[in-house]
């Protein structure tokens, strides 16, 4: 599967599918080779952005806002390739979303705040001196805003 496919396909597709399609994407493209753990703080990331409503009001408008997540940085042309790790970014997607969905304090994070990450072998982002919430794999998670659900 094609990037800029599954990104078309988006599109077209109703909700809440859509913003399955565009969080499994991310898990897959952003952490693919961790852990469960790690894709699973990756999605929780995404999922505390989606509730801020700083970057859009949609799973798909949040992963693609500019320069914020893989499916914006990468190719279109990136190839999805590795099913069996496909199969597993859609599992830790759908399962944080039902998670998420959860009142606050009865969701089970992973990095509690965290509003961004980095792997570091891949970029230095000038807010990397934040407040680290945790290192998971080749991944940091950071509070660089406190965000907070929309009312």
């Amino acid at each position: 599967m094609k990037l800029a496919w599954i990104l078309w396909l988006s599109q077209l597709l109703p909700q809440p599918a859509a913003d399955s399609l565009c969080l499994s994407t991310t898990v897959y493209l952003e952490a693919r080779d961790q852990s469960l753990r790690g894709q699973e703080a990756v999605a929780e990331v995404a999922l505390r952005r989606l509730d801020s409503g700083l970057w859009g009001d949609s799973m798909c408008d949040v992963v693609t806002a500019r320069k914020q997540f893989a499916p914006t940085i990468v190719s279109p042309n990136t190839q999805l390739a590795n099913m069996k790790a496909w199969d597993r970014s859609v599992d830790v997607a759908l399962r944080a979303e039902r998670n998420w969905a959860l009142p606050v304090g009865q969701r089970r994070e992973i990095v509690p705040g965290a509003s961004h990450f980095a792997a570091h072998a891949i970029a230095s982002p000038s807010w990397s001196n934040s407040y680290q919430v945790a290192t998971i794999g080749d991944h940091t998670f950071y509070r660089v805003q406190r965000l907070k659900p929309r009312t």
